[in-house]
């Protein structure tokens, strides 16, 4: 029997699961063509077995954030905003040399959709 791996998706809390949940309330939130596009990553992320295989380069663009958000990650949106994320493990997986796994990291947490620069 073949077995599909997915990535496992929670939300920060009730109100963002709303939003992602509702596509009226997307659609309201970041119009329809950031309805679309968010629809879009979080199929990417949905769809692949962990989280080193979310395309670094564009559209996705998956990169790990620096400073205060080190620990979080995000992919490209509609200009300028992005999707931010974290893992959801207890530990956080980790490499030798203390930075995350990414290929055991199976299961993110969104946090928000923002414009951090």
């Amino acid at each position: 029997m073949f077995k599909c791996n997915i990535m496992e998706i929670s939300f920060k809390n009730s109100k963002i699961q709303k939003i992602f949940k509702q596509s009226s309330r997307l659609r309201r939130s970041y119009g329809a063509r950031g309805e679309k596009v968010i629809r879009t990553r979080m199929a990417v992320l949905r769809g692949l077995p962990n989280l080193s295989l979310v395309p670094t380069n564009y559209p996705e663009r998956r990169h790990q954030l620096k400073g205060g958000r080190k620990e979080q990650f995000a992919v490209n949106l509609v200009q300028p905003y992005r999707l931010i994320f974290e893992v959801d493990h207890e530990p956080v997986p980790r490499k030798n040399d203390g930075g995350i796994d990414l290929e055991r990291v199976t299961a993110i947490k969104i946090i928000e959709i923002c414009d951090y620069h």
